[in-house]
């Protein structure tokens, strides 16, 4: 039991939170690579992602572990996220602060789901029953290289003054 409910009822929820937070959190992304803040996605993606890592922080441990370190450091970095885009409005080198802290809450949240389907799905575990293996390297790899590009083109996409295409016409003219 944990928190009064069943263990396998509280990991589902703590699945569906997680899943959740990782589908919104590809939402927003989507939208910061348009250049649109997207602000009830963001805040759905945030919320989910800190209930994410809180929750994890519920099942029994005796020492700490990769998995609550990770938690940590999601937090640390949607703490830093959510501070740049609700109390500092985004202003100046804030924006770019924004869009890597919250590529990189979302990332440890695909990585996380990465190192549990390598666990749980029985064809992904024997292809690397200890996740030292190379199949599982590769697909940590690939997951890393999407993100560091996902990163590089919303921090370059998602710019401080937007210019509306009408405005630009008109000054063009």
């Amino acid at each position: 039991m944990i928190h009064g409910i069943s263990t396998a009822t509280y990991t589902l929820v703590h699945v569906l939170i997680s899943l959740v937070g990782i589908g919104t959190g590809f939402v927003a992304m989507y939208g910061l690579l348009g250049g649109k803040p997207l602000d009830r996605w963001t805040a759905v993606f945030f919320t989910t992602t800190a209930l994410t890592s809180v929750s994890g922080f519920g099942f029994p441990f005796d020492h700490l572990t990769p998995a609550n370190k990770v938690g940590i450091i999601s937090l640390v970095v949607l703490a830093i996220a959510i501070v740049a885009r609700y109390a500092l409005h985004l202003a100046g080198g804030w924006r770019r602060t924004y869009v890597i802290s919250a590529a990189i809450a979302l990332y440890l949240n695909t990585f996380v789901l990465v190192v549990q389907s390598f666990e749980k799905v029985p064809a992904l575990k024997a292809m690397a029953p200890t996740q030292k293996e190379p199949p599982f390297l590769v697909a940590q790899l690939a997951v890393l290289a999407l993100f560091v590009l996902l990163t590089i083109f919303a921090a370059k996409r998602f710019r401080s003054d937007p210019v509306p295409a009408a405005r630009s016409a008109s000054k063009a003219a």
